[in-house]
């Protein structure tokens, strides 16, 4: 079986290697996998309940999927050869007939009869050579029967024409049909358009050549999908002859792009109709079609840098725009999707310079947007509905330069949302002066907000913080300002660590050991501390004598508090597996992050985040302990150690390992039920 596998994958890394187009890679592929199935075999892919079929390249074959739609696996005869009965596999070679005889044998038998009533056998019988992109029977059937009755009825005209137009003097292989090539037709000079796509399909005219290569004495065959029509507008005139694409038309003049696509070019544009335009509320249509900016980013949005037929798309693929963003253009079934969505209402109408597909939604670019819209129909609805109650709708809608920081909705779980003074104030601060970029962000900045205090900002591995609020996804960059979406609510620094211990009854005890043991002016000077402080039930848990006893020692108290507050500043973002924080005193605190919880030397921490001008405070329910250590634990860190020891704490630790009173504290029930 090993050996199976490794001869198919060298089979592949040769086909890559000898293929000389899309095409030819993915043919050989199918004939890889067809190989089993005998000579000449080609594996194809069939939509299940149609008649339309693939070769197959390597993704599809396992996905077994076209347009989200599932298919099977049919062995077919690879182009130019056929099977003989009684015998495994397509042996022999179609014979080499003339263009008119070979129509009839690749399944264009309605072309080769309206060859026939239109003078033209004779012409694909005879002498010359010629290249024919013969419409399937199933083609014809599709067209409708108004046209087709037209054609019928003129046969010497009409229909020769329309035939004329579907050949070129000369042989060309699928190896000529290069992408974005054209070829004088036989029909009065008009051109054929030929595009040739990474997934290995070709078409003419955005017609998909779906048995290419089949060999005549006079010529070459391409059999397509459909009947195709002589292209003589641009892409311009193409919009301006639609009265359905007139706000469209009026709002590309406006926008200067009129020159652009009456020029040479192969563009793809997905054109928003009246009705599209019409769904936008009022405000925001005239707001974007008054400013020239904002109405140039929305159209280069629909706007792809090449030529995309429909035929072209067999999963969603993620593809740039003019304006310098993506969309994912994919399929579902018969139906074109954009982001997802099937609002594509007409496919492939063609112009010298590209191709229109018709949409019935407009698409509004970030860059296009202010505030209010980045945050419309995203998970930050809480917030939006707070900034609004706040009295903030004036710089959410205006042309500030802002950066808005907007939580969650999950972050807004559990907190009373009545708005007032407070929480006024609170979503101010939220709202970043400066249209910032999270890239351009760095460790250390400070940021002003429309409220005036200042943030800071955190780097760290495996985030990205300001404050508390870490970065959950994707800048939005809009017309004037950007948004931000945060992990969690904004908690602005209110002191020092000292005044957030004494602001809060849970720290009591703390604040006096803190006091004894001569601390508050560390825990009050400017600097980047971080304290996993315990509160009242983590000290009431030690025995009453102990605790009486380490209350009134200043050396222990001061040993034990710095085992508790490291260096730097490290916010529960910031945490992540097998974080280190080297304390004042003592061996480094293992941190983790489990269940959505912070762990330090596998003590739970009960309240993170609480934020000083000069460091943050963590609140744990359990005097923290070493951990044992371990052989070599430095080499295999996962994470960059958060901070950096201070030089003059490591004096006194062994002192302070082997003393009894810190013995009694770790030994001690609050330790023991934490740690287990």
């Amino acid at each position: 079986m090993k050996v199976c596998v490794l001869v198919l994958g060298l089979s592949v890394v040769l086909t890559v290697c000898v293929a000389r187009s899309p095409y030819q890679a993915v043919l050989q592929h199918s004939r890889i996998r067809g190989r089993a199935q005998g000579s000449n075999v080609c594996a194809m892919q069939q939509l299940k309940g149609t008649n339309k079929k693939y070769f197959t390249n390597c993704k599809q074959w396992y996905h077994r999927k076209i347009c989200g739609k599932p298919t099977v696996i049919t062995y077919d005869c690879c182009p130019g050869y056929e099977r003989i009965p009684g015998e495994k596999g397509c042996p022999a070679a179609l014979p080499l007939v003339n263009i008119y005889n070979t129509l009839g044998v690749v399944g264009a038998s309605t072309t080769q009869m309206y060859s026939e009533r239109a003078q033209l056998k004779e012409e694909v019988e005879g002498p010359g050579s010629f290249t024919f992109f013969a419409p399937s029977n199933e083609a014809w059937a599709a067209l409708p029967t108004e046209i087709l009755d037209a054609l019928v009825s003129n046969v010497n005209i009409e229909l020769l024409n329309t035939l004329h137009y579907h050949m070129v003097t000369g042989r060309l292989t699928s190896e000529e049909l290069r992408h974005g090539s054209s070829f004088v037709s036989m029909y009065q000079g008009f051109h054929v358009h030929i595009h040739h796509y990474n997934n290995g399909i070709m078409t003419v005219n955005c017609a998909r050549l779906i048995k290419p290569d089949q060999h005549a004495t006079n010529g070459i065959v391409h059999v397509v999908d459909r009947v195709i029509t002589a292209i003589s507008n641009n892409m311009h005139t193409l919009i301006d002859v639609d009265d359905d694409l007139e706000t469209l038309r009026m709002a590309i003049a406006a926008a200067g792009l009129t020159p652009m696509l009456e020029n040479e070019g192969q563009y793809t544009i997905f054109a928003p109709t009246n009705e599209a335009f019409e769904k936008i509320p009022k405000e925001t249509l005239n707001r974007i079609l008054g400013d020239p900016v904002a109405l140039k980013d929305l159209l280069n949005y629909h706007i792809l840098k090449h030529m995309q037929c429909a035929e072209s798309i067999v999963s969603g693929t993620p593809m740039e725009t003019l304006q310098g963003t993506v969309l994912e253009v994919g399929c579902d079934g018969d139906q074109m999707t954009l982001n997802g969505r099937a609002i594509i209402t007409k496919k492939d109408h063609l112009g010298t310079n590209g191709v229109i597909h018709y949409i019935n939604e407009l698409l509004i670019p970030d860059s296009a947007k202010v505030l209010l819209e980045l945050a419309d129909g995203s998970s930050v609805a809480a917030a939006t509905k707070l900034f609004v109650e706040a009295g903030l709708s004036s710089h959410l809608t205006g042309s500030e330069a802002l950066t808005m920081l907007t939580p969650l909705d999950d972050a807004f779980n559990g907190r009373d949302s009545t708005m007032s003074p407070d929480l006024r104030k609170l979503m101010t601060n939220h709202i970043l002066k400066g249209q910032l970029t999270s890239k351009s962000l760095y460790h250390g900045q400070e940021l002003e907000t429309l409220g005036g205090i200042k943030l800071r900002v955190f780097v760290y591995r495996n985030n990205l913080c300001i404050e508390n609020a870490c970065i959950a996804a994707h800048d939005k960059r809009g017309r004037y300002a950007s948004m931000f979406t945060v992990d969690k609510v904004l908690a602005p620094p209110m002191g020092t660590v000292m005044d957030v211990l004494k602001s809060e009854g849970r720290f009591s005890v703390l604040v006096g050991a803190v006091q004894t043991a001569g601390m508050t002016e560390l825990l009050n000077q400017q600097g980047a501390l971080t304290l996993f402080a315990p509160t009242n039930e983590a000290f009431n848990a030690l025995p009453r004598a102990d605790l009486s006893r380490l209350m009134r020692d200043p050396q222990q108290l001061s040993t034990l508090l710095r085992l508790h507050l490291g260096e730097g500043i490290l916010v529960s973002g910031g945490v992540a597996s097998h974080t280190r924080v080297q304390p004042l005193q003592g061996e480094k605190l293992e941190l983790g992050v489990r269940n959505y919880t912070v762990y330090v030397n596998k003590v739970p921490v009960a309240h993170a985040d609480l934020m000083a001008t000069n460091g943050v405070v963590h609140a744990v329910n359990a005097i923290i302990k070493s951990l044992q250590p371990k052989v070599d634990r430095e080499q295999n860190d996962g994470a960059a150690a958060a901070f950096r020891p201070a030089a003059s704490s490591r004096v006194g630790t062994k002192s302070f390992r082997n003393n009894e009173m810190f013995q009694k504290v770790v030994r001690s029930h609050s330790s023991r039920t934490m740690t287990q």
